[in-house]
């Protein structure tokens, strides 16, 4: 505390206590030496955490730095068509087109370099074509028609292609073939009015992107090659575990709860459903650039890479119905524990079957071959259902609601079964949306089962004996719990 009349200071002060009961103070250095070494100690802090962020992209996803080494050595070798005498003697001062195609070609996945090349090339072609056939219709007219069907020309293709951009099936494929076509046929027609060998400026643009396209072509796909329809299959299976696990995490968070050991990781599980819901944009994307790519490993020409879409979609729907079942577990209105424990083992046994489901696709999607239980993992989650069914039909009894407060007045049973129902609202709620989800589940076994057939999976390894046993001891458990079941209610 200041002492006296002293004034207040206005800035921040340190005071040190020294042992002979008076305190000093000490002052901040403002110098201009102080400030500068603390801008660059801070500059520094700032780069050595851009670079720790880098080398840790670089661990975890290392194709995308062999991707740069790749764009780097296609540049390189377009380069030598500047840098060699004979080279850039065969192209002349157009080789920096085939540098700019490079620059705009060159993609991440294979799929995506060869849409775009195939669509550059084609709309220049197109567009080179059209512009060398109207520059001689309009040079054939006399010097007075000539600028007006020059640029009457280019008025109408350019909106024409600019129309075909909004067709959803021409955006999805061809949007960057129609930008380079109105692009390439602009600059055709204005430089062709005043070029007197338009044909060979024509030629030699149409040259130097093809020798940047192909490059492009040869780097992509012999150098560490990256398929667009290998992520999109990767993307898939990985979804279909991140749903299993977010499932499992939500009901065993709601009757269970964590331990102290492992609830990092059940909150990680339980975000698991979010990437299912975010990959939308991807998997449109990879399934587009899938098509243009040839047979690969196990995918051949006419792999049904829809179908991916189809189960994507599917998967989005179950994501849904999860979302709303984590926003349950924390609600303010929960139900009491009575009847978590009358149903906590059915909805756990729902859930296990509809995780196992998953995990079996997954497998199935993964190993490309045909799972010879699935069918009667289904038979077992559609029992499950069936048992938590029953055991919501039972409830009333849980409840103690007799048929003598149903004959009171309606003041009274309305105060008698108004508790009860709010107490069964939320385990109802979490009821329904099990359900709904062992529905959902059950037509994306069918997508993935369907997506088998298509793309002609590897049969399943011959367990019938082995599956057989299990279906019949199967049937042998659930009639002996049909026999107890009857047993007990007489």
């Amino acid at each position: 505390m200041v002492k006296g009349d002293q004034p207040t200071p206005s800035k921040l002060e340190w005071r040190v206590n020294i042992p002979d009961g008076t305190a000093k103070t000490l002052m901040p250095e403002s110098g201009l030496g102080c400030r500068i070494w603390s801008g660059i100690l801070g500059a520094v802090m700032k780069l050595w955490g851009f670079i720790a962020k880098a080398w840790k992209l670089g661990v975890d996803e290392p194709k995308k730095v062999i991707h740069c080494f790749k764009v780097g050595m296609a540049l390189t070798l377009v380069s030598l068509f500047y840098y060699m005498r004979p080279l850039y003697d065969g192209v002349g001062g157009n080789a920096m087109w085939s540098v700019m195609t490079v620059v705009v070609v060159f993609e991440y996945t294979v799929g995506a370099t060869l849409s775009k090349s195939i669509n550059r090339a084609t709309g220049t072609f197109l567009a080179g074509s059209l512009g060398i056939g109207v520059h001689w219709i309009a040079s054939q007219s006399g010097e007075k028609f000539e600028p007006i069907i020059l640029g009457g020309s280019v008025f109408l293709l350019a909106s024409a292609a600019t129309f075909s951009r909004f067709i959803p099936s021409v955006k999805a494929r061809f949007d960057y073939g129609a930008l380079i076509f109105i692009l390439t046929f602009s600059l055709v027609s204005v430089s062709g009015y005043r070029v007197e060998k338009l044909l060979e400026l024509a030629h030699q643009r149409l040259s130097t992107v093809g020798i940047g396209i192909s490059i492009c072509f040869l780097i992509s796909m012999l150098i560490c090659p990256v398929w667009a329809g290998n992520e999109l299959h990767l993307l898939t299976h990985g979804n279909l575990q991140k749903l299993a696990d977010s499932i499992d995490a939500c009901v065993e968070e709601y009757f269970k709860g964590s331990d102290s050991n492992s609830v990092s990781e059940t909150a990680k599980n339980l975000e698991g459903y979010k990437c299912v819901l975010n990959s939308k944009a991807t998997e449109e994307s990879m399934a587009n650039f899938a098509r243009w790519e040839p047979a690969h490993g196990s995918f051949n020409f006419p792999h049904p890479w829809k179908q991916y879409l189809k189960i994507g979609a599917l998967m989005r729907s179950c994501a849904y119905c999860i979302e709303t079942l984590k926003g349950s577990i924390y609600s303010e209105i929960q139900a009491p524990e009575f009847l978590k424990e009358h149903f906590g083992e059915v909805c756990i046994s729902l859930s296990t079957h509809s995780s196992n489901i998953l995990r079996e696709l997954a497998v199935i999607t993964n190993t490309m071959t045909k799972s010879s239980k699935i069918d009667f993992s289904v038979g077992d989650m559609n029992y499950a259902v069936q048992e938590l069914q029953n055991a919501l039909k039972s409830l009333p009894s849980q409840l103690n609601i007799t048929s003598e407060e149903a004959q009171e007045e309606q003041a009274v049973k309305t105060a008698a079964v108004a508790p009860p129902l709010l107490e069964v609202l939320p385990i109802a709620t979490l009821v329904s949306l099990l359900i709904e989800i062992a529905a959902r589940i059950e037509g994306i076994a069918e997508a993935v089962e369907e997506l088998a057939t298509l793309a002609e999976f590897k049969p399943a390894a011959d367990q019938k004996p082995k599956q057989n046993q299990t279906y019949n001891k199967s049937i042998s458990d659930h009639q002996n719990l049909e026999t107890m079941k009857t047993l007990q209610k007489v």
